[in-house]
């Protein structure tokens, strides 16, 4: 049997997950990291985007997180997301009408304009999207 390690995800509302998984994988501020058992303590700033977890049973799941910190204590993991979402939760067309919405303000920017807002909101949904992406590869869907 493949070692583990206790890991949660918790957003501002709920935890959406917690149990025992082989590797979680996040994109974190310098990169892309891969938390197995036995792992240096770390506290990382997370950026939006998929975290993978390999399940105790071999499955994996898939969240999308708009940001927050990853922590690595040696017998747990935790993401602490601002907002966290099962993959399977993400309205496609929701996320790609916000992506659009956020190009237009980018490209059409008026005196009252709020770039850092509407970068945040373009980056959000492109995160959302290629968490979507990285389902549909993990199912072989293209």
């Amino acid at each position: 049997m493949a070692m583990t390690v206790h890991c949660d995800i918790v957003s501002a509302e709920e935890a959406i997950f917690s149990g025992l998984v082989e590797i979680v994988v996040a994109s974190g501020a310098s990169g892309e990291l891969g938390i197995l058992p036995g792992h240096a303590a770390l506290m990382t700033k997370l950026e939006p985007g998929p975290v993978r977890v390999k399940k105790q049973n071999g499955e994996e799941e898939i969240f999308y997180v708009s940001g927050g910190f990853l922590e690595v204590q040696p017998n747990s993991v935790t993401v602490l997301a601002d907002t966290a979402l099962r993959a399977d939760n993400i309205d496609e067309a929701a996320a790609l009408e916000a992506k659009k919405h956020a190009e237009q303000a980018l490209e059409n920017q008026s005196g009252d304009f709020d770039y850092s807002r509407a970068a945040s909101q373009l980056a959000e949904s492109i995160a959302q999207i290629r968490t979507l992406q990285q389902i549909r590869e993990k199912l072989g869907k293209r």
